[in-house]
């Protein structure tokens, strides 16, 4: 069986947003929009869609740190960080991908926002009908919410994006962002129908719930972690002197904010999506017949000590070597061959100019202890996360 209708089978919309590609068979089908998504989720370094990915991601920043500022004033800098930085994450992805942004105020992207988050949250647990799927009927009532989270996701982005770009697109020239080229080619390719395109494009723009996550954690682990954040505050001032704001170009030379983000993934464990073998074959002695599920089980190979020198603790000079950033064989966090995830580039660069001006910017620390539990192999943190004490420290040079 394919894995599409497999997983359709024992998840239904559960993980329709993280899955369009990541999970689907490796048809000519999804081999056709992996390669439409290609160009605009990993960008070369002189194209025009990274220079315009380095536009959204600085300005967006000025948007994020000016809405925290006004935050720490009127709450006593008492602040419920997470759904600001999903919103300009969410933000980034949309303007990158649609030419769309949103006010952070705004009701209905909020919610958006949110259900996006609590799908996020809601894959990361590993139910046990993701792996048993005749108990697929005991889970209808949370398979109908996650439904539910999935319809109005569906309406928001046909009203402000997908409708608008219908209006406007024309077919005969060189698409403006992501979005228009999903249409066009939609236009142009029998292979697709709308029902595909729509997937792909959610699911792309749902990537901002894992870079929002990403940088939370990395905020948990900077407060845990007094001596990294002082590291990372130190290789700021070098890089901008007190008198400019970091920005995407600075991601080169800021070595160990890199590393803090590599080790992060490494800490946190993020599981490797599962497939399915296409044909009979074998792997380390093992015969694995075809239509075998095979999932990596990435949690014992970011904490094993036969790759790790003390692999508990938290230790971002790990990925450092000669001053520039190494990436032992063993760390995979977004997977490998031609399966790897395509938005990597986006996490990567986007997780950067976030973490950076808010340590930029900002003190951080917690009220309560509790905020700083995470889980093991889990790069979520709940929707509805503790309390962050943000204290302004530098008036934003916006």
């Amino acid at each position: 069986m394919k894995f599409l209708n497999f997983l359709n089978a024992i998840n239904t919309l559960c993980m329709i947003f993280v899955t369009a590609l990541a999970l689907c068979d490796w048809s000519v089908l999804q081999q056709t929009r992996r390669h439409i998504a290609r160009i605009y989720c990993s960008p070369r370094f002189t194209s025009y869609n990274y220079q315009l990915l380095m536009k959204i991601s600085n300005s967006e920043v000025n948007y994020l740190i000016n809405e925290l500022s006004h935050l720490c004033v009127r709450n006593d800098n008492i602040i419920n960080i997470k759904p600001i930085i999903l919103a300009a994450c969410a933000n980034m992805f949309t303007e990158y991908m649609c030419s769309v942004r949103f006010p952070y105020d705004l009701k209905s992207f909020q919610n958006i926002v949110r259900y996006y988050d609590e799908i996020f949250w809601d894959i990361n647990q590993g139910y046990a009908v993701d792996f048993i799927p005749w108990l697929s009927p005991l889970y209808n009532r949370h398979m109908n919410k996650l439904t539910l989270w999935a319809n109005e996701i569906r309406k928001f982005i046909m009203e402000y994006v997908v409708n608008d770009h219908l209006k406007q697109i024309k077919y005969d020239e060189s698409p403006k962002n992501f979005t228009e080229a999903l249409l066009q080619n939609l236009h142009s390719d029998p292979l697709l129908e709308q029902q595909h395109v729509l997937f792909e494009l959610e699911d792309f723009i749902g990537g901002h719930s894992a870079v929002g996550n990403l940088v939370l954690l990395m905020l948990v682990y900077l407060v845990k972690f007094p001596h990294v954040k002082k590291k990372i505050e130190e290789e700021i001032q070098n890089v901008t002197k007190g008198f400019r704001n970091v920005v995407l170009l600075d991601r080169s030379k800021m070595v160990y904010t890199e590393a803090v983000i590599f080790e992060t993934l490494r800490f946190s464990s993020s599981p490797i999506v599962p497939h399915v073998a296409i044909e009979d074959t074998e792997l380390g002695g093992h015969f694995i017949k075809q239509g075998t599920c095979v999932i990596l089980n990435n949690y014992e190979l970011n904490k094993n000590p036969q790759y790790w020198e003390n692999p508990s603790e938290f230790r971002p000079e790990r990925f450092i070597t000669d001053g520039m950033v190494t990436k032992p064989a063993c760390f995979i966090p977004f997977g490998t061959g031609k399966r790897t995830c395509i938005g990597q580039q986006l996490v990567g660069g986007f997780s950067f100019v976030l973490i950076a001006s808010i340590i930029q910017y900002f003190d951080v620390d917690v009220i309560d202890p509790v905020c700083l539990n995470t889980r093991a192999a889990c790069i979520a943190l709940p929707p509805d996360s503790c309390p962050i004490l943000l204290k302004l420290k530098n008036k934003p040079l916006v």
